[in-house]
């Protein structure tokens, strides 16, 4: 988006930080009507929030007041949430707390990864933001309180999470592949030889049987889990391109009873 900004000989500013009184300043200076933000890493202090004439919107990709906070569209995969969807908001000081004007519901899929869904929802976002620009200028543009229950927090994606735990239920370890997929990923380790590798897992399905969790079932990766089992469907070395797992297990074998930790 910078990059295309900038082709069209529009100014970018990236600051880090907008606590600062030159750049709450320099922005004031731009005399915006509005300001729209989407999936923008820093708070808006006060007086950025009060600077434009018709306030900041917005897109946040949730339902909310489920899912404030950084990681909604990953979170809401994990949880294996069957929908979710766009919304614009006018903000506030609170995380995402501010009223809501426009909403775009979105189905999630049961094998869809949060790569597929941020896609979606871009699209969505983007259609529903502008709808609400145009009512906004045309002084018809309503805003509904958020409710009070029902608030849940899409805390940001921590490192320590990603590993596997195949203990879990097919079902929770399928959400976890899917809803980490493609960044960071979701991950185990595999032997190969006297060696171990991180195999980073980015699609998987759920699969039938069981077994010790973390052993692999068949020759197509099927793994199991604390219950049921899954079967990987793309993974990606270290080092390498994300892959099909059946290309994979041509060039590596991992044969029934190998074990993933």
């Amino acid at each position: 988006m910078q990059r295309a900004a900038e082709s069209l000989g529009l100014k970018v500013r990236t600051p880090a930080s907008l606590k600062g009184e030159a750049e709450q300043a320099a922005f004031r200076a731009l005399e915006a009507d509005v300001a729209v933000v989407v999936a923008y890493g820093l708070l808006l202090p006060k007086p950025v929030l009060d600077a434009p004439r018709l306030g900041c919107l917005n897109g946040h990709a949730s339902l909310l007041p489920r899912w404030r906070g950084a990681a909604p569209i990953q979170r809401a995969v994990m949880a294996g949430d069957a929908e979710t969807g766009m919304m614009v908001m006018k903000m506030e000081e609170g995380l995402d707390t501010g009223p809501v004007a426009a909403v775009q519901r979105v189905a999630i899929a049961p094998d869809m990864t949060a790569g597929d869904l941020h896609d979606a929802l871009m699209e969505a976002g983007a259609v529903l933001m502008a709808e609400a620009l145009a009512k906004l200028e045309a002084g018809e543009l309503l805003f509904t309180p958020q409710a009070g229950e029902g608030v849940t927090y899409a805390r940001k994606i921590d490192k320590a999470e990603t590993r596997v735990d195949w203990g879990l239920p097919s079902a929770d370890v399928h959400n976890h592949i899917r809803g980490l997929s493609p960044f960071p990923g979701a991950w185990c380790e595999l032997e190969i030889g006297e060696r171990r590798e991180r195999l980073k897992l980015l699609r998987s399905v759920l699969s039938e049987g069981g077994g010790e969790p973390g052993t692999v079932m068949d020759d197509a990766l099927a793994v199991a889990c604390g219950t049921g089992s899954v079967r990987l469907v793309e993974v990606q070395r270290a080092g390498g391109r994300p892959i099909a797992a059946r290309e994979f297990l041509r060039g590596t074998r991992i044969g029934k009873g190998t074990k993933l930790s």
